[in-house]
């Protein structure tokens, strides 16, 4: 076992891991040594080499003068796009191949029979969310599997109507939710429950969500929160709010978009009810990839889809054509139509790769490399906009590694937008979002301690490029 591993094991803090290599190579915590031994002692840094890692100077909005020649960017938008996996074109090369040999026999024949293309990667997809087989299906976008479970788990009546999730939620969830209430003919101010963070904070604490759900419960039909928060970086307590709001008789869903392949999972054990995720953040299968969606097994048995396609129909009489539904239990019901196999090679490639690790280890080094960036953000900036001597950089995401994943939100005293301009131009890739944040996102199955160093040093430089145009502004 290496020091990395002993320390982790040990549960040991990232400040104290850091200063231990630190001490051990008698240097300072922020030099660049400690990022590269810790690189050299990280045993899944070789899942690096299992993605397409963009040049700097390929980027659209690199400044060709400010990066090397040949220098990989920092990749720090994992939670927008993940990387492509080199096993996509593989994957996809097959099946292409199959195509114009075979055509239509190639749907009972090779490694992914296009029939049941989908249900060769579900059970991969299945240990990462932390269900069971028969819990999971991959179909679909997240914003239709989640109309697809309202539609059944969302049974207002005239004592229980309302719908509560957090404020400033992704856009489409808010739409999605908002439509569904109209369908039911629901007035939306009145049925659309949305707790907001205390006056002056940025994040939701959870004695305020669970004081919601005990005041508000017997009113409210379902919960549907997200795993991870996409603008703050939250990680919500998802067992304490499922259990909160089982209790007081409502439905308890998420949308873990953000949360799936960044943290630990264990939606069967945790007994929530239902949940839908994309998989083109962390589970790196491209734009528009094939999503996911999960009843717990409870409702296998009482919860029907509203609406039904032949591939919820039981396989074994599906293709007699009868037309009288034999419809699968629990989420397999609710498959509309066959799974389209370009897709399911993509996420095959990369749930491939989470198939050679575990989210346990994943989240140890995850817990640890966003560690680190905090560490070197909190030693040159200060989240005090008197401080004469750094500069203002604030992480509104939490600072407890309970309460997040591998993102981390920053906001600036300088304008964001003039900031986020002067990273891309020296090849970084990360996210900015409105009104003010950039959400930057080390993702450990194949972004390095490296890399984090390298970041804080371009985003030092940028910082001071981006302060000359915002002086220059005001005196022109």
């Amino acid at each position: 076992m290496n020091n990395l591993e002993m320390d982790l094991s040990s549960n040991g803090s990232p400040v104290i891991i850091i200063e231990n290599f630190a001490s051990q190579l008698a240097c300072s915590p922020v030099d660049k040594k400690v990022a590269l031994r810790m690189d050299e002692e990280d045993e899944l840094s070789h899942f690096r080499e299992c993605f397409h890692i963009p040049k700097a100077k390929d980027l659209p909005p690199t400044d060709s003068t400010l990066v090397n020649k040949d220098e990989n960017c920092i990749y720090f938008a994992g939670n927008s796009l993940g990387l492509q996996p080199k096993k996509i074109k593989t994957y996809l090369d097959e099946e292409l191949d199959k195509w114009a040999k075979m055509g239509v026999h190639g749907h009972l024949n090779g490694k992914r029979p296009w029939i049941f293309g989908d249900e060769c990667i579900v059970e991969l997809m299945a240990n990462i969310v932390g269900a069971h087989k028969e819990e999971v299906a991959l179909m679909n976008g997240l914003t239709v599997n989640l109309h697809l479970l309202l539609l059944s788990f969302f049974k207002p009546t005239t004592n229980r109507f309302k719908i509560l999730m957090e404020a400033k939620a992704f856009p489409s969830d808010h739409y999605a939710v908002e439509s569904q209430l109209q369908l039911h003919g629901l007035n939306v101010e009145g049925s659309m429950l949305m707790i907001e963070p205390r006056k002056g904070e940025e994040t939701l604490r959870i004695e305020d969500i669970l004081a919601v759900i005990e005041k508000e419960g017997d009113s409210v039909a379902v919960i549907l929160f997200s795993g991870v928060q996409y603008y703050t970086g939250q990680l919500f307590d998802i067992p304490r709010i499922t259990k909160a709001g089982q209790e007081k008789g409502c439905i308890v869903g998420f949308d873990i978009a953000h949360a799936v392949g960044n943290v630990e999972l264990h939606l069967h054990d945790w007994g929530v009810d239902f949940a839908c995720w994309c998989s083109y953040k962390y589970l790196n299968s491209g734009a528009g990839g094939l999503a996911g969606a999960y009843i717990h097994e409870k409702h296998s048995r009482t919860v029907k889809p509203a609406l039904t396609g032949w591939w919820g129909h039981e396989f074994q009489t599906r293709f007699l054509m009868e037309n009288k539904l034999q419809l699968s239990p629990g989420i397999n019901g609710f498959r509309l139509s066959n799974p389209p196999i370009l897709l399911v090679c993509a996420l095959h490639a990369s749930l491939e790769v989470f198939g050679q690790t575990t989210m346990k280890f994943l989240r140890k080094k995850s817990i640890l490399l966003t560690g680190y960036l905090e560490y070197l953000i909190r030693h040159y900036y200060s989240e005090d906009k008197d401080d004469s001597e750094k500069p203002y950089v604030k992480i509104i995401t939490p600072s407890s590694i309970e309460e997040r994943g591998c993102q981390l939100t920053l906001v600036f005293s300088i304008p964001v937008k003039i900031l986020f301009q002067e990273l891309e131009k020296r090849g970084v890739a990360c996210d900015m979002r409105e009104p003010d944040a950039v959400r930057v996102a080390p993702v450990p199955l194949y972004n390095s301690f490296h890399d984090v160093h390298r970041f804080i040093e371009i985003l030092g430089s940028a910082i001071t490029s981006a302060e000359q145009m915002k002086d220059t502004t005001a005196r022109s």
